[in-house]
């Protein structure tokens, strides 16, 4: 495994840390009562769009500066 595929993988485990650690938060919020469980499911949604949003505007970047 070289640098590159070593800082790749560390990038791909940051965002799933982060997502996880948001999803948690959720869960966490809905167990104590502070939101419903309706709120943690438009919450969930959200949170799914976000992240494929911005993966899409990601990979439309790089495949354009690939292209110049």
């Amino acid at each position: 495994m070289n640098a590159q595929d070593s800082r790749a993988l560390k990038k791909a485990a940051g965002v799933a840390a982060a997502f996880f650690t948001l999803f948690g938060v959720v869960i966490f919020l809905t167990a104590k009562g502070v939101i419903t469980p309706q709120m943690a499911m438009l919450m969930f949604v959200a949170l799914l769009g976000l992240y494929f949003g911005f993966g899409v505007l990601i990979a439309v970047y790089r495949f354009i500066s690939k292209l110049q």
